[in-house]
Parts: structure tokens; sequence; C-alpha cells
């Protein structure tokens, strides 16, 4: 397993982290997997052999049960392990049991805390933006748990740029807590974060973590242009996320996967996570799975390297448009791109949008 610094911390992490939907299969999460205790133990005990060291779940997984599952496993164990969890989206009926206030924040985690059989929380998410609540009760919010032991590091997932920018202006004038990390989405297939979620990250020194990498399964190989959802896949039971817009460029995607992934002797998986391994500011990737073969399969992806000739047939058939104001910035701004810039620029190296001396 290798092990990446997370963004500007000391914290090492394991280039690839388990991620715990699967545990519970109550309420909708259920389409997904359904391990109790026996099988998410198997799992857990898995990963950790094969250098594993960071373990993802969030208090609305199963309504709490997939904390409560890997807080039973991991009882015990947590002097060498690191742990994460998310708060903000609605866990109950009532006009406070959602957002990221100081009520609902510091509540959430006492009860993450006793689910999870721990003192602390290494990594705690907000996971998703919360416009109704100030920044600063935010962040305030998050710095007494840090002062209080119960959080080691603070993150945030599902932000835009300018909320997580926002965010940080709150917690640096008050010289407190700013998020070390954010989790995002982010796949070969969907790279719109390196408009601004990558390069903010290398600006500002915030480590990246991957949430469903594989894009709910649709870059494993195993779903393929023309042929129906195989069965017991996620979208084989009515899973619609994340959303495709162009399907042709998906395939074309999965198919350059595939062709790739035999010249390794892998599956398109593996060269997916591969890429993604390779990205800027990228620490690791949460990947989840039903069994341990699936799990095997992604620890693969570790040791692939591929060539600058790979890596650039996968740049071509996957990156987006320049759009405003980049396409500008491409054209004027080069000479002067710091690496944050560099982060999106440098996979368009022969685009040039105002012809060989641009006036506008």
């Amino acid at each position: 397993m290798e092990y990446r610094t997370l963004g500007k911390t000391g914290l090492k992490v394991s280039a690839l982290t388990m991620g715990t939907f699967t545990f519970g299969g109550e309420g909708p999460f259920g389409m997904v997997g359904n391990h109790g205790v026996k099988e998410a133990r198997r799992l857990v005990d898995l990963c950790i052999d094969n250098g594993v060291n960071l373990f993802d779940t969030a208090n609305m997984y199963s309504t709490g049960r997939a904390e409560e599952i890997l807080g039973e496993v991991l009882e015990g164990r947590y002097d060498d392990i690191l742990v994460t969890s998310k708060a903000r989206m609605r866990i109950g009926d009532g006009p406070n049991d959602e957002g990221t206030s100081r009520w609902h924040l510091i509540r959430e985690c006492e009860r993450t805390l006793k689910k999870l059989r721990t003192d602390h929380i290494d990594i705690y998410y907000m996971h998703a933006w919360d416009g109704v609540t100030p920044v600063e009760e935010t962040m305030a919010a998050l710095d007494t748990l840090v002062q209080q032991g119960k959080v080691r590091y603070a993150g945030c997932s599902n932000y835009s740029s300018w909320h997580v920018m926002k965010s940080l202006a709150a917690a640096d004038r008050r010289g407190g807590t700013r998020f070390a990390t954010q989790q995002i989405h982010y796949t070969i297939e969907a790279r719109e974060a390196e408009y601004e979620l990558l390069p903010m990250s290398v600006d500002q020194g915030l480590g990246v973590l991957v949430w469903s990498p594989l894009a709910a399964g649709l870059l494993s190989g195993d779903h393929r242009r023309g042929q129906p959802a195989p069965e017991g896949s996620r979208q084989a039971v009515g899973w619609n996320e994340p959303p495709i817009r162009d399907a042709e460029r998906l395939w074309d995607i999965v198919d350059c996967l595939v062709d790739i992934g035999k010249a390794h002797d892998v599956a398109a998986a593996q060269i997916a996570l591969a890429w993604l391994l390779s990205r800027p500011a990228v620490s690791s990737l949460v990947v989840g799975g039903v069994n341990e073969d699936q799990f095997r399969d992604n620890f693969r992806a570790v040791d692939l390297k591929l060539t600058d000739d790979e890596l650039q047939r996968l740049n071509d058939v996957s990156r987006l448009p320049l759009i405003y104001p980049y396409w500008h910035q491409h054209n004027f701004a080069r000479p002067r791109f710091s690496a944050a810039d560099q982060a999106l620029h440098a996979d368009y190296p022969d685009r040039h949008y105002g012809g060989e001396d641009p006036l506008i």
C-alpha cells in the first residue's frame, strides 16, 4: 500500500480508503448493499491486511447503522486506524436535524463518537453546503470540537470552490481550525472538479479524497456500450447517480480503459483508479465493494503505473472543454501560471482559442 500526505498536514493516509456505504442496508442504501457485522468485519480485515488505514462513513448512511457496524468492527483497533465521518444531511424530522449549525454539529459529533466506540474522529466532514448557517458559526463549531479533542482534522464535501474559500477565510480571520481536506466526486468521466476544486486544493494545500471513483461502477468495465446493466449492479436496481450527460463520451472512455487494461492484464476499473491517483492533490480514493474480490482488484491499482502515452490517450478521450474564463487565461496568462493553474491547464497544451496572435 502507498501512503500519501493529506494536503499540508502531517497525516499519512493510504492511497485507498474503505467506504462503508454498503454497511447496514437500511432505506435507499439497501439498493447498494446490505453488509451486517459479520460481512463488514471480513471486508474490514481484508482492507487492514492490505495496508488500508483510513475508513470512511457518515451519520446518514443507513441512518447511523453504518457507523454502528464500523464501530463494532474497529473497536479496540483505533491505535493504528483512521476513521472519518460526516454531518449535515437530514437525519430526523426535527427543525435542527440537518445543517451545519453549532447545535447540530456538536450533537451529531457526540452521537457519532458513541456509535463508532471511540473518543475522536480523525477527519470530520461537512457532508454538503449549508447556505443558511453562517460559515463563521460552522468553522467555530469545528474549532470547538478540535480543541476538545473530539475531532483531529476538519474537512468539507460537495462544496463549490467559493464555498470552500469563504469557509477558509472565516477560519483564518479568527485563527481557528480550517479545512484540511475535501471529499469530492471526481472520475475520468466527471472531470468538472478540474475547473476549480483541484486548482483550489493545490493553492490552499487541501488533500483530496475522491468518492465513487468508478462512477457507481460505470467505469468498471462491466458496463459496455449497447448492453443492459449487469444483474446486481447499482444501475440495474435503479440507482441514478452520478448523472451521465453524454453517453457516447462515457462509452468512448470505457473502451479506452478496457483497451489499456488489457495491456496491463487488469480490468478497466484499475486503470480508472490509477489515472485518478496520478492527478494533482489527490490523497486517497474511497472505494467500496460488495465482496472481497472487488476489493482485491482495487488494491492492484495502487502499484499500477500508466505510461505517458497511456495517460495522454486517457486525457484525449475524456478532457472537458476550456470554458470561460479558462480559455482566455490559456491564451494570455500562461507565462505566469502557478502550480494551481497548471492543475487544469497542463492537460491542454495544444489548445489555443485566439489564433497565433490573439487580440481579444
